[in-house]
């Protein structure tokens, strides 16, 4: 959720701003948080704003039973309450939304100060994007999640039945291996591409074909340089920056960045993003770009230093970053419908929302809470808040579509855009969520990635040698953090 206005989907008024920022990037009404990765200028996930520092929203109401207390960064959530309790006129509670902003780390610490005080105002339900949910289902505030099978859902037998993607659930799971969170979306991540320049460059724009000239799903980066080679050749770039490759090697890493005894490690896979990187600035691979900034953006609309065939990225690059940047509204216009999804090389996953219960909740909202994360996050049915996701329909025909947590739902659903040529994008992205692996993420990743990518960039650049790159990282993660490699 990072740089572009998210049309509120919360049908109640935002009331106190207590606290001053400028929130993230919203997406549009139905449009799921684009999790936001990093620092904004960095890594902003996608486009959904937030509210300004800190808002109580008006409460939905939806009973007279006693009040349930949700804590989000974005008003999407409380959207998705509001229309729960819509369409259940008999959910005895009221839902009282507390919405602070990730803006300058505002969020987390308000949500510990407000876990850890407990109380008739402490969360209930609460939520946690890609960039800092270890903390909350394995780290240092998990002791305060309850594992949803202590919430009475049968939270093994829906997984299977409505297919979550395996990563969500590893990386929601605490370190006893009990589900503490899940996620409505599902942020696997695809090779996204201009059909024009394919057609030109390979003399097809053809998904399955584009997907084996880029080596989609090989877990190797050999066909990709070989198409890089070739598009340079006739003067395009294969991506616009070093940002594009640097999720799929993030995610991909075979090793988080902390040993076993809590120690700064470099994986292999991590390491290499070095030389990628340097490949990319020195081969003309790419136009160098940083992504969240305006030459990025440019590169959508076809208006950069040079043509560049391709983005990395899940379905919500598509919706609020590519679409909204493509200089067009429709077929012919800017870049609109020039676009195609295939496999990515490396399977890998950007962004994400979390949804957790709060284990001191009264236990009399047990059940009520319940209900909404079994809607929100593991109904499969049409009735589910995952198939009005998917298909666009939560607040009527002609939302936007997007890629969820459920398989089960993506597989009954209707996934063409006219922005992908008419193509079906969940016939790409089930896989991609499939192939996603969530195991090498630690509570730090937001921090150390910020740091290391400024390394790489600096060594890319010419600035520094291979070796004080390196020393650099390790010394400003120490310097940051107090972790230290050993």
């Amino acid at each position: 959720m990072k740089k572009k206005l998210l049309a509120s989907v919360l049908s109640c008024a935002m009331a106190v701003s207590l606290l001053a920022g400028c929130g993230e990037a919203a997406a549009p009404a139905e449009a799921p948080a684009a999790p936001a990765e990093e620092a904004p200028a960095e890594e902003a996930a996608a486009p959904a704003e937030e509210a300004p520092a800190e808002e109580a929203a008006a409460p939905a109401n939806g009973g007279g039973a006693g009040t349930i207390n949700l804590w989000t960064f974005t008003d999407e959530v409380p959207g998705m309450v509001d229309k729960y309790i819509a369409e259940h006129p008999d959910f005895p509670y009221t839902v009282n939304s507390t919405i602070i902003a990730t803006t300058e780390g505002a969020y987390q610490p308000a949500l510990d100060a407000a876990l850890q005080a407990g109380g008739d105002e402490q969360p209930d339900l609460y939520c946690a994007e890609a960039a800092f949910i270890l903390k909350y289902s394995k780290g240092d505030m998990q002791d305060y999640a309850m594992p949803y099978k202590d919430l009475g859902i049968d939270v093994d037998g829906l997984i299977k039945s409505a297919n979550i993607a395996p990563y969500t659930v590893e990386i929601g799971s605490n370190t006893s291996g009990e589900v503490d969170g899940l996620g409505y979306q599902t942020t696997g991540g695809c090779f996204i591409y201009r059909r024009s320049i394919a057609k030109d460059v390979f003399g097809t724009d053809d998904p399955k074909e584009i997907s084996a000239i880029v080596g989609g799903g090989s877990g190797s980066w050999d066909k990709f340089w070989e198409a890089a080679k070739t598009l340079a050749d006739k003067g395009v770039a294969i991506v616009s920056g070093d940002g594009d490759i640097w999720h799929a090697v993030e995610n991909s890493a075979d090793k988080g960045w902390l040993d076993e005894n809590g120690a700064l490690q470099i994986d292999p896979k991590r390491e290499a993003f070095l030389d990628i990187s340097k490949d990319l600035t020195d081969n003309g691979w790419s136009n160098q770009t940083q992504d969240w900034q305006d030459a990025w953006f440019a590169d959508m609309k076809g208006e950069g230093a040079k043509p560049v065939f391709g983005f990395f990225g899940p379905a919500w690059l598509i919706n609020y970053t590519l679409a909204p940047n493509c200089g067009g509204e429709k077929v012919g216009e800017g870049t609109y419908g020039d676009w195609a999804v295939c496999d990515s090389p490396i399977g890998f996953f950007w962004g994400g929302t979390w949804l957790l219960a709060n284990k001191n909740m009264d236990p009399a909202k047990k059940d009520a809470v319940a209900e909404i994360i079994k809607w929100i996050t593991l109904d499969d049915s049409e009735d589910g808040l995952q198939y009005k996701w998917a298909n666009g329909t939560l607040n009527g025909e002609g939302g936007t579509k997007d890629s969820v947590a459920s398989g089960t739902v993506m597989d009954k659903s209707d996934g063409a855009l006219d922005f992908l040529g008419g193509e079906n994008m969940f016939e790409y992205f089930v896989p991609a969520n499939s192939y996603a692996s969530g195991k090498c993420q630690t509570q730090y990743d937001e921090s150390i990635n910020q740091i290391w990518r400024d390394q790489v960039r600096a060594y890319a650049a010419g600035e520094k040698d291979r070796e004080s790159a390196i020393k650099d990282f390790k010394t400003t993660v120490s310097d940051t953090l107090g972790i230290d490699a050993p």
